[in-house]
C-alpha cells in the first residue's frame, strides 16, 4: 500500500511536484551592494566614529566585552542591534591592530 495521496494521515492530500520559484526583487531587499559598501566605507573614513562608538572601542581594548555590549544596547535600543554594533567595532579594532602591526 502506498503512503502517498491518502485522504487521511500525516502526509495526506494530493501529491504535487514543487517547482523552483524565480528570485523576486523583494527577496533582494536589504542585500548590501558593492557601491553602497564603498560609499559607507568612505563616509566612515572621512567622518570617523561617534563618541559612544569610540567609548565602546576603548572598552573592547581593555577586553570589557560585556560592558561594551551594555553601552551599545543602551545607545541603540535593542539587544540585537547592540550585539551587531559590538561585533562591527570588534572587527574595526582588529583591522586597526592589523594595520598597526603591518605599519611597524
Amino acid at each position: 500500500m502506498t503512503v502517498e495521496s491518502l485522504s487521511v494521515g500525516l502526509k495526506k492530500g494530493f501529491k504535487v511536484t514543487s517547482r523552483a520559484r524565480p528570485v523576486r526583487p523583494v527577496s533582494r531587499k536589504g542585500h548590501l551592494s558593492k557601491r553602497v559598501k564603498f560609499i559607507r566605507d568612505i563616509v566612515r573614513e572621512v567622518s570617523g566614529y561617534a563618541p559612544y562608538e569610540r567609548r565602546i572601542i576603548e572598552l573592547l581594548k581593555v577586553s570589557k566585552d560585556k560592558r561594551a555590549l551594555k553601552l551599545a544596547k543602551r545607545r541603540l535600543g535593542t539587544h540585537s542591534r547592540g550585539k551587531a554594533k559590538r561585533e562591527e567595532l570588534q572587527d574595526a579594532l582588529a583591522q586597526m591592530r592589523k594595520a598597526a602591526s603591518a605599519h611597524h
